[in-house]
């Protein structure tokens, strides 16, 4: 079997698996820029919302920082994979916005 995958086949956000006589191109993890294998572990660098913690990229908890990230009146922080959201609280909603009691 001739290892196609020692001449990097593959796209930036792709690794290379060898199979028997070929080779497939697996997409990276969503943590990663650009991966060694599957896996948030395999990351060559960390996507932006993640962060390196031992071996793995994490997703980073912008919601608990200590500074606040949703800073309007009445709103609510919810944490995404690899980034966050600012939603109006319970009984509130989003007027041009702005949030406003329901």
């Amino acid at each position: 079997d001739l290892d196609e995958c020692a001449t990097s086949p593959c796209k930036d956000h792709q690794y290379c698996l060898n199979t028997d006589g070929s080779f497939s191109c697996k997409g990276c993890d969503a943590s990663c820029i650009g991966c060694t294998g599957e896996g948030s572990d395999k990351c060559k660098t960390c996507a932006s919302g993640y962060v390196k913690e031992g071996e793995k990229c994490t997703d980073i908890d912008e919601c608990n920082l200590p500074e606040k990230v949703c800073v309007k009146e009445n709103q609510d922080c919810v944490n995404t994979p690899g980034s966050y959201k600012c939603v109006c609280s319970e009984g509130f909603e989003d007027k041009e916005g702005t949030c406003v009691q329901t």
